[in-house]
């Protein structure tokens, strides 16, 4: 299984510091049995906190076991989030950065 505070802690080192130029987003994500991270983008830099801070433009609600399963591919993001195992207050905004954060 992937470790959820590992992947979201080394997203700033995967994304393209060229692709990030001009964008700002907020991300909460509420992962049950791994924790509550904070990813902020802002001024071309992605920075990753242990906690919330900051009002969210996407909450991403799910467990550890389904976060790492989407990861990987073995779950499929429409499909979670019809069975419940994936609650995302703005589906529009996870869809654009979903991409750069290696979650599709």
């Amino acid at each position: 299984m992937i470790d959820v505070k590992q992947f979201l802690f080394n997203l700033p080192n995967k994304a393209n510091p060229d692709a990030l130029e001009g964008l700002s987003t907020l991300f909460h994500f509420d992962v049950a049995d791994a924790g509550q991270f904070t990813v902020r983008l802002a001024d071309g830099k992605l920075d990753v906190s242990e906690g919330f801070s900051g009002e969210p433009t996407c909450k991403v609600t799910t467990t550890a076991e389904s976060f790492s399963k989407l990861i990987s591919g073995d779950l499929n993001p429409m499909m979670a989030m019809r069975t419940g195992k994936l609650k995302i207050s703005n589906p529009g905004e996870r869809l654009k950065y979903a991409k750069m954060f290696g979650l599709m």
